[in-house]
């Protein structure tokens, strides 16, 4: 109960100081990084150290409950919120000492930031307004705000990396030049978590870090270790990130981490995280908060946008970008940011969270709840804390933000940062193509290994049907009557085998996204994707080929010749290639799997329909179906081909004195030539299925072609996605 007491009495006298200008304290231990009473000036590129990375010993000491890096730099900022009396978090048990990594941060600067969204036809939509703010090294910027405030576009447009739809106007600024961040300067973590689920964390970073780094493998696997101790991965380093029948997955948390740690593999001056929070239970965020800012006391220049957080987790932050609608009702010092709300007459009730303060204030949201509720009362008066409605309270907000001298203070921060230019931001380099495409190979080699969706469940699929289908037309003979029946077997057997390559599906949509997510931080390429996945998956579709083939072509009794038999499973392995590359244009369209497996099943019926054994293709009306459905199917050639192989150079006897070739006698049935090398053109075709169909996936991925698809996909009923677009 004392401890209890004194929490609620060290919170109290925070609110309470934070409400006047004359009660923030200017002692205290509040923040676990510094030790009382010392402070140090902001970090700037003029003060920082050679821009190569140098190694630094970090001395970490116990202050009671806080814990004190030496080497750790502070903003004014910091100062004064470790001058207040918010009460300290608990963090996790640290070794008296450890080795950390010195990095030359960056000062990030922007000036009149204004993004607008492209409208149908024009550009109309503001998301950003006039954004003024900057970010120095060692220390963590926040930008917070409601829903649909416009922070995860602020953060992108500072990184670089708006989407197509949006435009920005103003300036950027990095260490005072007006320029873009170049590779491997930055890191930017996306808010959902892109993992490759099969891999443990340690082979996640080691893949990451081969496919961005140029040098030695022993090099990049320090820097792996070095991401590891970091984010505090040690203890899950050789777990797998999906988990497995008898091991749990990695929890959000960690997830988080390792999302984080692939980008340190590049030991980037600046780091961007989009909602580092995002799913996370208030211990996990605390400890997440935690590990950024002991990275941040590298010298890393941090900045993140944020939906709400607990008391311990916003004393942590050293500014914060408030934004409602675009706009920016404030930029400063976390503590001051209490204050303006204070003068601007919605002080911070006791025992509430700034945060939860601040959303209440500005998020309209609670306009409906307060109409719903104005009846509802508590012991303590109306439901609302705030005595007007939020549209007034950001335009108040907004009006004295404007008229401070917090807003002032940051207009001469940012002439001071620009008027003079710091050390240029350069390149690290990057890893060549050749040695991208072995990595993307080795890994998705052992994706596909690990992966049960991948390859193993279809082959366990493909073999129970085959040995069905065999079993059915098992002893059928060589007879004359029995072509029609051999025929409707090879049909059976292509169809199926083609439409069961579905339940890939999902490994091929999962695959999309890591590329689609590596390609966004230039980790990987078009090219180096496309061959690295075709090398991968030729081993375990010829495997799908061979043992397939084997299983229908003993028990339906097919000719005994070698040369016939390989010709079957080069057959099927060239449509296989073929549909591999179709299935992942369709993933690519669509990434999602209910939307995927209608649009493959469709496809694959309407190859079967015009596939000539329904209906002679010759017979097939001449629009659409014969041209140019009947051309492009995989069926039609695929069959043929089988056919051709099976029956070219055969004959049956009709009576005693006449016969007919086996061309003749299929003919009834199927449409094929008599020409001995008509089933390798049948072959070449499929073959050049396959090349053509890869070309044009990567032709959609190399044109970015997702970004124009995202913006029809309201052709698609909503009924069948089961959620707004």
């Amino acid at each position: 109960m004392e401890e209890i007491q004194s929490y609620s009495d060290n919170y109290r006298s925070s609110s309470s100081s934070a409400s006047s200008p004359t009660g923030r304290a200017t002692q205290g231990a509040f923040f676990y990084l510094r030790k009382p009473g010392t402070f140090r000036q902001p970090i700037s590129f003029e003060d920082s150290p050679e821009w190569d990375d140098t190694e630094i010993d970090a001395q970490i000491e116990e202050v009671g409950e806080s814990i004190h890096v030496a080497t750790a730099t502070a903003s004014p900022s910091l100062s004064k919120i470790n001058s207040g009396s918010l009460p300290s978090p608990s963090l996790p048990e640290v070794s008296s000492s450890v080795t950390a990594r010195k990095i030359a941060g960056a000062s990030i600067v922007w000036k009149d930031l204004t993004v607008t969204v492209k409208d149908k036809r024009r550009y109309s939509d503001k998301v950003v307004k006039s954004s003024n703010g900057y970010a120095l090294p060692g220390t963590l910027t926040v930008i917070m705000g409601p829903a649909r405030s416009g922070k995860s576009t602020l953060l992108r447009a500072i990184a670089g990396r708006l989407h197509g739809a949006a435009r920005m106007y103003g300036e950027v600024f990095v260490n005072g030049v007006k320029s873009q961040m170049p590779y491997g300067s930055y890191g930017y973590v996306d808010r959902e978590d892109v993992l490759i689920k099969s891999l443990t964390v340690r082979e996640m970073l080691y893949y990451s870090a081969l496919l961005q780094l140029p040098g030695f493998f022993s090099q990049k696997k320090c820097v792996v270790e070095e991401a590891i101790a970091a984010m505090s991965l040690g203890d899950y380093a050789d777990k797998l990130i999906g988990g497995h029948c008898y091991m749990k997955s990695l929890p959000s948390g960690e997830r988080k981490r390792v999302s984080i740690a692939r980008e340190l593999v590049m030991r980037p001056h600046v780091l961007f995280i989009d909602e580092p929070l995002y799913h996370l239970d208030s211990v996990s965020a605390l400890l997440l908060m935690v590990t950024l800012k002991k990275l941040a006391s590298t010298g890393c220049t941090l900045i993140f946008t944020m939906y709400q957080s607990s008391t311990e987790v916003f004393g942590l932050f050293d500014r914060i970008c408030l934004l409602s609608n675009g706009n920016t009702l404030f930029f400063g010092e976390t503590l001051a940011c209490l204050q303006h709300f204070s003068n601007a007459g919605f002080p911070c009730p006791i025992m509430q969270s700034p945060s939860d303060h601040f959303l209440r204030a500005i998020n309209t949201d609670f306009d409906r709840i307060i109409a719903m509720c104005k009846n509802l009362q508590d012991d303590h008066g109306d439901f609302s804390a705030v005595s007007m409605d939020t549209a007034v309270a950001i335009r108040t907000l907004e009006a004295t933000y404007k008229s401070s001298a917090d807003s002032a203070g940051v207009e001469s921060m940012i002439a001071k940062l620009t008027e003079k230019e710091g050390p240029h931001l350069k390149s690290k380099g990057r890893a060549s193509d050749a040695t991208r495409t072995a990595v993307l190979t080795w890994r998705s080699l052992l994706i596909m290994s690990r992966e049960w969706k991948y390859f193993w469940i279809r082959l366990l699929l493909y073999m129970l049907v085959m040995l069905s289908v065999g079993t059915i037309f098992s002893n059928i003979g060589h007879s004359l009557s029995s072509v029609m029946e051999r025929v409707a077997a090879i049909f059976v057997f292509v169809s199926f085998i083609l439409l069961l390559s579905v339940a890939g599906l999902p490994a091929h949509i999962n695959e999309i996204k890591i590329y689609l997510h590596e390609e966004s931080n230039q980790h990987s390429g078009a090219v180096v994707f496309l061959l690295g996945h075709l090398f991968a998956s030729i081993p375990f579709l010829f495997l799908i080929s061979i043992s397939s083939t084997l299983v229908f072509y003993f028990l339906v009794g097919m000719r005994g010749e070698f040369s016939l038999l390989m010709y079957f499973v080069l057959n099927i392995f060239m449509c296989l290639l073929a549909n591999e590359a179709l299935m992942m244009i369709v993933a690519y369209t669509w990434l999602e799997t209910f939307e995927c497996t209608l649009t493959v099943v469709f496809v694959h019926v309407i190859m079967m329909l015009v596939g000539g054994y329904f209906r002679i293709r010759d017979a097939l009306p001449g629009p659409v179906w014969m041209y140019p459905l009947s051309y492009i199917a995989f069926h039609t050639y695929a069959i043929q081909g089988l056919l051709e192989n099976e029956y070219i150079g055969t004959s049956f006897a009709v009576g005693q004195v006449r016969a007919i070739s086996g061309v003749q006698a299929v003919r009834g049935s199927y449409n094929i030539s008599s020409s001995r090398n008509a089933k390798w053109t049948n072959l070449l075709v499929l073959f050049l299925m396959a090349v053509g169909y890869r070309i044009l996936l990567f032709s959609l991925l190399h044109f970015s072609v997702r970004k124009n698809i995202a913006s029809f996909k309201f052709c698609w009923p909503r009924m069948f996605t089961g959620k707004a677009r």
